[in-house]
């Protein structure tokens, strides 16, 4: 793996478009309110990040962050 990575979110602010959840389905999903929930505990595969990149720049509410681990 090359250098770690942290997905944050904030639930609070997300508005439930869906897009990171069919964008990387294997890292995020959506709760029953529709937010979005983050469901690895750990830095995500290198083979999700292109895709996890992707989400973050698709949410229209810009509630995905990508911070070194």
């Amino acid at each position: 793996m090359v250098g770690g990575l942290k997905v944050v979110v904030d639930d609070g602010l997300c508005i439930g478009s869906g897009n990171c959840a069919m964008t990387a389905p294997a890292v995020f999903d959506q709760d029953d309110d529709q937010s979005v929930v983050v469901l690895l505990d750990d830095s995500p595969p290198e083979n999700q990040r292109a895709a996890v990149a992707l989400a973050v720049e698709q949410c229209p509410s810009a509630v995905i962050r990508i911070l070194p681990a």
